[in-house]
C-alpha cells in the first residue's frame, strides 16, 4: 500500500479531527493521556482534550504524523519531542530524544503493513527535527492492554533496542539516529 506522511498542522487540522473523529478513532483521549496537561490537576472532559491538542498544534508544537491514503487519512503515531509528554519511564539520561507513545490505524486498512510504515516515517520525521534519539514504549504481542502504544517486535525489527521495563507492560526502547 501506497502511502503519503505529514505531520500535524494547522492546515492539516481538520484532516487530524476527521481521522480521530470516525468510527473506532481515539476520540475519547484526543492522544492526550501521555502528554503535559495545561490543566494540571483537573482532567479535561473529551472537548478540553482535544481544544488542548488543538492549542498545541495552533502553538506549532509537533504533535504527531497523519498517514494518507488516496488524500484520506486513514492512520496516525503520536510521535512528539520527549519533554512534551508526562515521564514515560524510559531513558532519561539522553537528551535530544523524540518520543512515540500512540498509533491508531482506521479498521479498513488494518493488517496491511499501514504501522511499520508509518514507524518508518516517524522515525525519519523526528531526525529531520533534529532528534539524537527515538524512544517507544511497546508492550508484548500478547498484552491485554496498551497495545496502541504498538507491539515490541515491530520496534525490534525497526532496529529500536530494549533499555529498561517501563511500568507493569510497557517496555522503554530506543533507537539512536547519529
Amino acid at each position: 500500500m501506497k502511502l503519503e506522511f505529514h505531520p500535524v498542522t494547522e492546515e492539516r487540522w481538520d484532516d487530524f479531527e476527521q481521522l480521530f473523529e470516525c468510527r473506532g478513532g481515539p476520540h475519547y483521549c484526543w492522544c492526550m493521556l501521555w502528554r503535559k496537561n495545561e490543566h494540571k490537576k483537573s482532567i479535561p472532559s473529551k472537548a478540553g482534550k482535544k481544544a488542548s491538542m488543538k492549542n498545541r498544534v495552533d502553538d506549532g508544537t509537533p504533535i504527531g504524523l497523519l498517514a494518507y491514503s488516496d488524500d484520506e487519512p486513514i492512520a496516525w503515531c503520536s510521535i512528539a519531542p520527549r519533554e512534551t509528554y508526562k515521564s514515560l519511564g524510559g531513558d532519561e539520561s539522553k537528551d535530544n530524544v523524540w518520543s512515540i507513545a500512540c498509533f491508531f490505524v482506521k479498521r479498513p486498512f488494518r493488517k496491511q503493513g499501514v504501522t511499520s510504515q508509518l514507524l518508518a516515517a516517524a522515525i525519519d520525521y523526528a531526525k529531520q527535527n533534529g532528534a539524537e534519539y527515538v524512544e517507544a514504549y511497546p508492550v508484548a504481542p500478547d498484552s491485554p492492554s496498551y497495545k496502541f502504544m504498538g507491539i515490541v517486535p515491530a520496534f525490534e525489527k525497526a532496529g529500536f533496542q530494549f533499555v529498561k521495563s517501563a511500568g507493569s507492560r510497557r517496555n522503554a526502547m530506543i533507537l539512536p539516529l547519529t
